[in-house]
């Protein structure tokens, strides 16, 4: 059952070919959702109000602010006239570290780099190169890809989200979420993958969108070893998925897809 905060209706015209319509239709919800840690607002970021404390803890993890998910202790949820507030309570020790590097950003549907105060910070160096890889078949994309549609309530609803799916080695989509920004829907998953202590090395992750750089950094910052994304990756997401070793596929649609990297994890059928 989705939140009703996360969609709205609204009269609308619809032309067609047939004709001229009034009709009411479903619209996404974008809302600005502050990540506060221990009283000092961090970032704002555009995002759909749902699942926002998978949102909090996987932002929190593939940005670096936590180590591990005990440094988190709690997250509360605060509606303000303007927004969201997620009001987080980390360890002193992440604290600390935090002020260290503090940048100061306002995030952007799609953007993941916007506000970084320096090229270093754009581009920081992924944290752990991947050993343990997951072998799966190429019938197990075609079947993420084929089921994963009726996993997306609010893609159905308003045509409007991205989604990220945590995929096992058989192609069952376990675990689905949503959001108006795809980095926003993939730190999410991580979220709830961390959360209930999800064998990283037995899945692979599914995105609806292109494979972004900050995507492949943010699986190899967590030890994810499989990006399979439905739009094409960057040069950037490529290089990356290299030196990391991390299987990636792009324009994965239609029962075929391209392999970037790491064909050998990948057995025919």
């Amino acid at each position: 059952m989705l939140n009703p905060e996360c969609t709205s209706l609204h009269h609308v015209i619809k032309v067609t070919l047939d004709g001229v319509d009034e009709v009411e239709d479903f619209v996404a919800e974008e809302v600005p959702v502050a990540l506060i840690f221990n009283g000092i607002s961090h970032v704002v970021m555009m995002a759909t109000p749902l699942n926002l404390e998978d949102f909090a803890l996987g932002f929190s993890l593939t940005e670096g602010i936590l180590n591990s998910v005990q440094d988190l202790y709690s997250v509360d949820i605060i509606s303000q006239e303007n927004g969201i507030e997620l009001q987080c309570e980390i360890s002193a020790e992440c604290f600390a570290k935090l002020k260290d590097k503090r940048r100061n950003l306002v995030g952007r549907t799609g953007c993941g780099i916007c506000g970084s105060e320096s090229l270093v910070q754009a581009m920081r160096s992924p944290l752990r190169n991947i050993t343990q890889k997951l072998r799966l078949s190429s019938l197990a994309i075609t079947r993420s890809l084929r089921d994963i549609v009726q996993y997306q309530q609010l893609q159905a609803l308003t045509g409007a989200t991205h989604a990220s799916a945590w995929v096992n080695a058989n192609g069952e989509v376990l675990i689905v979420r949503e959001d108006v920004g795809r980095h926003n829907a993939l730190d999410k998953l991580i979220g709830v993958l961390v959360k209930t202590e999800q064998d990283l090395s037995q899945g692979y992750v599914l995105t609806t969108s292109r494979g972004s750089y900050e995507m492949v950094q943010k699986l190899a910052s967590i030890g994810i070893g499989m990006l399979v994304a439905i739009s094409a990756p960057t040069a950037l997401a490529i290089k990356i998925a290299k030196q990391c070793n991390i299987s990636l596929v792009g324009f994965a649609r239609d029962e075929q897809f391209v392999i970037y990297n790491g064909t050998e994890y990948i057995l025919k059928n």
